[in-house]
């Protein structure tokens, strides 16, 4: 069975796999067991704290099988038509296998000829977790972690020692932005 001292996986990916085990029944022995390591030595982070060199879901990464030489692939969900030949789905080994991992990680699986293969990841060409975190930076916008620590727009709007009624008015309140358009029903 291969073994990696762990792997990062965000948490859409995190989900994504654990929804295959659970929905899937999976008859080769081998995936099923890759799928379970990656599982159980999950890092889960938050797309905006993933780092930029660590293969994410619809990545681009260019690795290398044993010492061969490097190959670039879009690691995807599933397959997709079209794409032939650019893709490689969680759904294969070798998709299931870069999943989570680092620039300059490896991960040995059993090979079509019996034997093993190593995988090591050599680049990160694009992964779109990073790409979005510099668009935002290039557009200016708040930075993704003033959202989870309560950016200037986050305010407290009930609390569990007030009437309800009061509650619900404040509510109301928080989302009242002055903006009175009843919408396409209205006409």
């Amino acid at each position: 069975m291969p073994t990696i001292d762990s792997c990062q996986l965000t948490t859409k990916d995190y989900t994504i796999l654990e929804v295959i085990r659970e929905r899937h029944p999976i008859q080769d022995e081998t995936f099923s067991n890759i799928l379970q390591l990656k599982i159980s030595s999950a890092v889960v982070m938050f797309r905006e704290d993933i780092p930029a060199n660590v293969v994410t879901l619809s990545s681009r990464v260019a690795y290398r099988v044993n010492d061969g030489p490097a190959e670039t692939r879009i690691v995807s969900h599933d397959h997709m038509r079209g794409l032939i030949g650019m893709l490689l789905p969680i759904t294969n080994l070798r998709g299931l296998a870069l999943l989570g991992l680092a620039e300059g990680q490896s991960i040995s699986i059993p090979a079509a000829d019996g034997g093993l293969e190593t995988l090591t990841v050599h680049e990160v060409v694009y992964q779109p977790e990073a790409a979005r975190r510099e668009r935002l930076k290039l557009a200016g916008t708040a930075a993704p972690d003033s959202y989870r620590l309560g950016g200037p727009d986050l305010r407290v709007v009930h609390r569990s020692d007030e009437p309800h009624g009061q509650a619900q008015n404040k509510v109301a309140a928080a989302f009242d932005t002055g903006f009175d358009d009843p919408g396409p029903s209205a006409a």
